[in-house]
């Protein structure tokens, strides 16, 4: 008798950590679908990404919650949308919230599971600061840095901001800031390949973000006399409401007008690609020690970016939109005993890695998230998903599902596209016989309310006010286009 109780309380235990997955949780900034994998630009040279992809599940349809680098990244850490939290801009830190401060965040929740957490780079839009690190995090390696910054800016954009350049620079890799963040997460697995405690492992690389710098030898892969440049349509934004230009306002990042008229497109695409394989051969790194050190066997990988980010297209560049280029980002889940080498074209969203990695770390769920496991889609890639919503600003939503992408601005217009015809999203369809059905389908997934932005809160911030929108204290309808 005793002997069957004893069974039946270890039934209702959780397992022990040591029978748990390690995570390896692996964040890039601003790094849109200019990847091999996926396609975005046909002459991405990502190597080691690309290899991630074929030992797992490559979400190719996978989308933010904010195009911005706070709100998303306080998104996924959090498992709730901005339009819940009301974190739109790039302040507040979330604990410093009264109404957020107690949530358990993601590291959070593997650390009460007995995960031992670690950190280094760009994972929270800061690092956790002094007095709230010891709630989700162990051991801390280097924060994020973008540098280093030469003495005068290689390119002279309007923007005087020392981040807003891109070129040859610095002379080595060792000199990039995300250097010593793939240092650290390779010898973070050295070191603890052995352990019977299970780890979660957040490494945050900070390129391709602006300044899109890289040394000689990632330019020497694009040639500029060879380099194709992003496909744009010249009139592109002649069918794109004016509200679509003000949630731009003021942004340091050039429009595309200034980088023809600087001859600087082609430099720019160039920087970028270089930047994104430059931080290909800082992830390639990171996955050769989990390979030398024998953890493919017990570790989960997830690699994704926080939003896209534009090269022209739709006249701009940067992200802060609700199209493609600036929601769509690679998503990667990879690790033992789960699928290899496939694709998945169901919408998934960042919301998702929370409750996802819970799941497949067979760790309880956290009550309130707002994500879904991807587990069904790991299992079978063409099971159904509800659409995937971006958020920019209280009122401005993207819904976008398995064909069509439909928006909405905060003063009611809208666009719609269609992805089957249409993947640059260059002909809105509003006003067109077949739209009102299916802008009426996807306007059923907007989000019925929009939480205010809250107090602190820092960045391109828009406040209603009765049925007014305010943007720095004027209504958005009375704003000159900023183009």
């Amino acid at each position: 008798m005793i002997r069957a109780f004893l069974l039946s309380l270890a039934l209702l235990l959780p397992c022990a950590a040591a029978d748990k997955p390690n995570v390896v949780f692996i964040a890039i900034d601003d790094l849109n679908d200019w990847v091999g994998c996926l396609g975005g630009h046909p002459q991405a040279q990502t190597p080691h990404i690309d290899a991630l992809a074929k030992q797992g599940t490559l979400f190719t349809n996978a989308h933010c919650q904010a195009p911005i680098c706070l709100a998303s990244r306080t998104s996924i850490m959090t498992g709730l949308r901005n339009t819940s939290t009301g974190v739109y801009g790039l302040a507040p830190w979330f604990r410093n919230v009264p109404a957020l401060h107690d949530l358990t965040s993601l590291p959070q929740a593997f650390k009460k599971a007995g995960y031992h957490t670690a950190i280094t780079g760009k994972i929270y839009h800061q690092f956790p600061p002094q007095n709230d690190r010891a709630a989700e995090f162990d051991t801390y390696g280097p924060a994020a840095n973008f540098g280093p910054l030469p003495k005068k800016k290689l390119v002279d954009t309007p923007s005087k901001m020392g981040l807003v350049d891109w070129g040859i620079y610095p002379e080595k890799d060792e000199q990039q800031g995300d250097w010593p963040v793939a240092t650290f997460g390779s010898e973070f697995l050295a070191k603890h390949a052995n352990d019977e405690q299970p780890f979660f492992l957040a490494i945050g690389f900070a390129r391709p973000h602006v300044p899109c710098f890289a040394s000689q030898k990632w330019f020497d892969l694009y040639p500029p006399d060879t380099l194709q440049l992003p496909t744009i349509l010249a009139n592109d934004r002649d069918d794109t409401p004016p509200a679509s230009w003000r949630i731009h306002w003021n942004l340091p990042e050039p429009r595309l007008a200034w980088l023809e008229s600087a001859d600087q497109t082609k430099n720019l695409t160039r920087s970028y690609l270089a930047s994104v394989s430059f931080v290909d051969s800082q992830v390639g790194r990171v996955t050769a020690a989990l390979k030398k050190n024998g953890l493919e066997k017990n570790t989960i990988v997830i690699l994704w970016s926080d939003h896209g980010w534009h090269l022209g297209e739709k006249g701009i560049t940067g992200k802060n939109s609700l199209w493609e280029e600036s929601t769509r980002v690679p998503l990667i889940i990879a690790g033992p005993g789960l699928p290899q080498g496939q694709s998945c074209p169901q919408p998934a969203e960042l919301l998702d890695l929370y409750p996802s990695l819970l799941d497949l770390c067979g760790l309880p769920l956290v009550d309130g998230l707002e994500g879904l496991s991807l587990r069904p889609q790991i299992n079978d890639p063409q099971s159904s998903r509800r659409p995937a919503i971006t958020s920019h600003n209280p009122g401005n939503h993207s819904v976008r599902d398995l064909t069509h992408r439909y928006i909405r601005y905060a003063d009611g217009s809208e666009e719609l596209y269609d992805h089957r015809t249409d993947t640059n999203e260059w002909h809105n369809l509003i006003g067109t016989e077949a739209a009102a059905p299916l802008a009426a389908r996807l306007a059923a997934h907007l989000p019925k309310t929009s939480a205010p932005p809250v107090p602190g809160s820092q960045g391109r911030i828009l406040v209603q006010k009765g049925d007014t929108w305010l943007w720095e204290g004027r209504d958005i309808k009375t704003l000159p286009q900023s183009k």
